[in-house]
């Protein structure tokens, strides 16, 4: 009989291990459960993005506005005509670093 308790003792140790500490366990399921809620906003992100791109699609495919907007926007293009002028701040004109002089030099 005392073989008999101290072997279900073990066991009983054995199962509460698995259950607070071991792969399984209560601590892992949050931490899952806590990926999965993670994973769910990534995945509502993509998707309200993939919408926002059928959407910019959908646009181009019949309405010529929105061409000529992409166009001028993401091409720089302008219509026949047009003067393009580019204005530059007199703070961000592009000059040589130093590291670009250092790279020159031999």
């Amino acid at each position: 009989m005392r073989w008999l308790l101290i072997i279900l003792t073990v066991l009983f140790v054995g199962l509460q291990f698995r259950l607070w500490v071991g792969e399984g366990s209560l601590a892992h399921k949050a931490e899952l459960t806590k990926k999965v809620e993670q994973q769910r906003q990534i995945n509502q992100q993509l998707q309200s993005r993939n919408q926002q791109v059928a959407q910019e699609v959908e646009s181009l495919k019949t309405n010529l506005d929105s061409i000529e907007e992409k166009a001028r926007k993401d091409l720089g293009m302008i219509k026949e005509g047009e003067i393009f002028y580019l204005v530059i701040d007199k703070d961000e004109r592009i000059m040589p670093s130093s590291q670009d002089t250092e790279a020159d030099q031999p």
